[in-house]
């Protein structure tokens, strides 16, 4: 399915969203932006078919962050950068956090600026070994948004986050598997195979359960331990309504492989 500058494509109960502005390195427009909400509303209407999320980027690019090219509005005024922020990324960026199955990005090229962002948004991140990661934003006398302030220092520490951020110094993709910050590198030619397994192997997974491993664990940043407690006994006795738990359990009992179905 296409939208403006994106695309959604099935692959069972596999869907990918593919940036795709390669003239620009997939980079972030209104047009985009507009497009990637399309696309999610699609997926919202598709949720019981879609159980895993793969994002990645057409061509040579994953992301180069927001299109700086015909930014001006139509009374020729160039909008402001927080005001684009409010209506623009950080509603996609809420919609990625709440999606109700697990999300994969796949990293093919660069992610710098939002497009990092964007990537960081994945449940587990894969990248090609030619990927890399870029805090642009000091390059053109803004400070980072869409999340990373949040997000980077919970996933690499502090100092290192800073550092990405004041130096502007790209992150090669072996690097930020040592840093902690991606989960699996592969090689380019391989990227694609590897993440389709992957996304499978989710997809075919309690996605009941998985969607509520999700919210744990987004919402274990902002909560006290017991907060945390309360909230794995809530969801935990969802869990255990399913009919993805009890054929879990038979399974084991029986000593088979478990055909979850996502109820």
């Amino acid at each position: 399915m296409q939208f403006k500058h994106c695309r959604l494509e099935f692959d069972g109960p596999v869907a990918t969203l593919v940036l795709d502005h390669q003239e620009v390195m997939n980079a972030v427009s209104h047009d985009m932006l507009a497009g990637l909400m399309e696309a999610m509303d699609t997926l919202d209407e598709k949720r019981e078919e879609v159980r895993c999320l793969v994002i990645t980027g057409a061509g040579k690019a994953f992301c180069t962050g927001a299109n700086l090219q015909g930014r001006n509005d139509q009374s020729g005024k160039r909008p402001s950068a927080g005001s684009t922020l409010e209506t623009a990324f950080h509603p996609f960026l809420r919609r990625l956090r709440n999606l109700h199955c697990p999300i994969v990005s796949s990293v093919n090229g660069p992610a710098a600026g939002a497009g990092m962002s964007f990537a960081l948004m994945g449940d587990i991140i894969l990248c090609a070994r030619s990927s890399y990661f870029l805090q642009a934003f000091r390059r053109i006398g803004l400070v980072p948004d869409c999340g990373s302030t949040w997000i980077l220092p919970r996933l690499i520490g502090k100092a290192r986050a800073v550092e990405l951020s004041l130096l502007g110094e790209r992150l090669p993709a072996e690097k930020a598997l040592e840093w902690g910050l991606v989960n699996r590198i592969f090689d380019d030619a391989a990227l694609a195979e590897e993440t389709k397994k992957l996304a499978h192997d989710l997809a075919n997974g309690p996605t009941v359960a998985l969607a509520m491993i999700r919210r744990l664990y987004w919402d274990s940043e902002n909560n006290s331990f017991e907060e945390q407690l309360d909230l794995e006994q809530q969801l935990q006795r969802v869990a255990g309504r399913t009919e993805d738990f009890k054929e879990g359990v038979g399974a084991f009992l029986e000593k088979r492989p478990a055909k979850f179905k996502g109820r």
